[in-house]
């Protein structure tokens, strides 16, 4: 689903598209911090903002 919100997003610049795609990316961050706790790791975040 994120592979096709960004070619549709590249393809048509729908806003909504891209919204979606980083809605998708930051989940996908949040369950790979998540796991990497589980695997006693430290996680690191980050302030994409800047």
């Amino acid at each position: 689903m994120r592979n096709f919100s960004w070619k549709y997003f590249a393809l048509t610049g729908d806003v909504e598209a891209f919204m979606l795609y980083k809605e998708i990316e930051e989940q996908a961050a949040g369950a790979d911090a998540s796991s990497s706790e589980e695997d006693g790791e430290a996680a690191v975040e980050t302030d994409s903002a800047l």
